[in-house]
């Protein structure tokens, strides 16, 4: 009795022990086996219940482990394809900067390239320019020599037929009775009698021009008479201004200096002017080789270029107003050459 009196004072020692303050707070305690024994049911149940509650949470720790694990190990395989595609795109960022350098390097090649024969060209190009000034220039001097040489052709060729008489209008074939010369005599003897008798009067030279006769030609040739000496070729000349109406056989023909083809043209640019002057009673006259003279407020003005004209003209109110279209035409005459040239 003693014993088990004992035994139970100890249970009761210990089940006091194992009593807990509250049993959601029991901790986990490790017990001996002849601990176990000694225990009661009602204490081994609420043991079961706590090792079972503490199965659940080591179970639940464990799944959340598991589930960090697993989550880790995605975050991993994440990681180490975002590395793997890292590196791809790296790789493709490097044969792209390389590709890139090197068409770069390309380009500068190529624009050096361009450049120098940019260069070239523009050296090509300047020295083809200085050529052509130089082209210019010497067609220029050309052009002016040109000029120079026509004008003084021209004055040789007025020198030479300054002795000569043109007579206009003398119907083909009438000479072959009697010849150029014979016409001629003709002229004078029918409109200028006196002169026909002057015996100092003598023609060194007749023909037609041009030489050939020209079916198409609906005017007949002129033919030209070269006198002796000039004072003659200016005495038949004045008479037959003074005449006005010159006929051969009764037909009307005309008698003017001989000129060379550019006097000819020189004294036709005066041909408007001195119309307008004639309708306005300035008694316009063009001298020879290819002068134009008028009557101006009492005075006799002569002109050799139409810029002297010009010039005059613009301090004169009157004879600026008479001569505004007719100069304005001219100058637009002149314009439109320039530009065709």
């Amino acid at each position: 009795m003693p014993n088990n009196k004992r035994k139970n004072q100890g249970n009761k020692n210990k089940e006091v022990t194992m009593k807990p303050s509250n049993e959601k707070d029991t901790p986990i305690q490790d017990y001996e086996d002849d601990d176990i024994e000694e225990m009661q049911e009602a204490d081994l149940k609420k043991l079961i219940r706590t090792l079972r509650s503490s199965q659940k949470q080591i179970l639940e720790l464990q799944k959340s482990l598991m589930d960090k694990i697993e989550n880790l190990s995605r975050e991993n395989e994440i990681l180490r394809r975002n590395q793997n595609e890292t590196k791809q795109l790296v790789q493709q960022e490097t044969v792209i900067v390389t590709e890139v350098k090197n068409s770069i390097d390309q380009m500068k090649s190529t624009i050096e390239s361009l450049t120098n024969r940019m260069g070239e060209a523009e050296e090509r190009i300047s020295d083809l320019e200085d050529r052509e000034q130089e082209r210019i220039q010497s067609d220029q001097r050309k052009e002016e020599e040109i000029r120079i040489l026509k004008h003084i052709v021209g004055n040789l060729q007025d020198i030479i037929k300054k002795p000569n008489i043109r007579v206009l209008g003398v119907p083909e074939g009438m000479e072959r009775e009697k010849g150029v010369e014979g016409l001629f005599s003709e002229i004078l003897a029918e409109n200028f009698p006196g002169l026909e008798k002057d015996r100092e009067i003598l023609v060194q030279e007749a023909h037609r021009t041009p030489n050939k006769h020209d079916k198409k030609r609906s005017l007949p040739r002129h033919v030209v008479i070269k006198l002796s000496t000039v004072k003659h070729k200016e005495k038949i000349l004045k008479c037959a201004r003074e005449k006005r109406q010159i006929t051969l056989r009764g037909s009307p023909i005309r008698l003017t200096a001989d000129f060379s083809s550019e006097t000819l043209q020189a004294r036709r640019e005066w041909r408007d002017i001195a119309q307008v002057l004639r309708e306005n009673n300035c008694q316009p006259r063009i001298l020879y080789p290819a002068k134009l003279s008028f009557v101006n407020e009492g005075e006799i003005k002569t002109f050799h270029s139409k810029q002297k004209l010009k010039e005059f003209v613009a301090t004169r109110p009157a004879l600026q107003k008479m001569l505004k279209d007719v100069l304005h035409t001219e100058t637009k005459k002149h314009g439109h050459q320039y530009e065709r040239r």
